[in-house]
């Protein structure tokens, strides 16, 4: 549940692969900028540009990284060259794999919960015991071709989420848009929003108007 009502939707931007997204984000107000080290994604980016990129961020801004059932190495790699306040795991990470990443690493972890159905929230309690934020997005359906971990472009029944509070904070994703997000905050009573897709003109490519349409009506929501 929302703490008040008058507080505003924080936006998450994930996928940030450019200065002109990063640009856009910030300059729209986004809270949170997220960046994907999934090398299947088209929103993939390597250490080293996403280094140079979480560099130029304004401060209070959180840098975000979405990892998917990576191993400490590879956790290492990243978090040795990119200022990350965020690890979001998004892969089939059990709660002990997420308890060792938190004790390993000492960085936020904001466990992603897949959702299609009412029994797919039954493992959020034991979630909440271990990480610091919850994000809920789309279950891919099973017969969706090269499904990505996230970034699918689907939405899961937000009325599944009305009325119900959560131990952490957290936050909504899965099929979010300039024409639905405010329909998605009003019925689901997100505190946060994380977007992807729903902002490019195609995969990959962030479009600069929709990252501050989207930003604008989240937080006027």
């Amino acid at each position: 549940m929302r703490q008040a009502s008058t507080l505003a939707t924080e936006v998450k931007i994930c996928g940030i692969n450019s200065n002109e997204a990063l640009n856009a984000a910030q300059e729209a107000g986004a809270e949170y900028l997220g960046f994907v080290f999934f090398p299947k994604s088209p929103r993939h980016v390597s250490v080293e540009q996403a280094a140079a990129l979480a560099k130029q961020a304004k401060s209070g801004i959180k840098k975000v990284g979405l990892l998917v059932n990576a191993s400490d190495d590879e956790i290492r790699q990243i978090t040795e060259q990119v200022p990350l306040d965020i690890l979001q795991l998004h892969g089939g990470e059990t709660p002990e794999r997420v308890a060792e990443i938190k004790r390993n690493f000492g960085l936020e972890i904001m466990k992603v919960i897949k959702v299609s159905e009412q029994k797919d929230f039954e493992t959020v309690s034991v979630f909440e015991e271990v990480s610091d934020r919850l994000l809920f997005d789309a279950k891919p359906p099973k017969d969706l071709k090269d499904a990505l971990p996230g970034g699918n472009a689907i939405s899961f029944d937000w009325r599944l989420l009305a009325g119900k509070s959560w131990k952490r904070p957290w936050m909504l994703a899965g099929g979010l848009n300039c024409e639905n997000i405010q329909d998605a905050v009003r019925i689901s009573g997100a505190p946060a929003v994380d977007v992807s897709s729903g902002v490019e003109d195609k995969p990959g490519l962030k479009s600069i108007e929709k990252i501050h349409t989207f930003t604008s009506k989240a937080h006027n929501t």
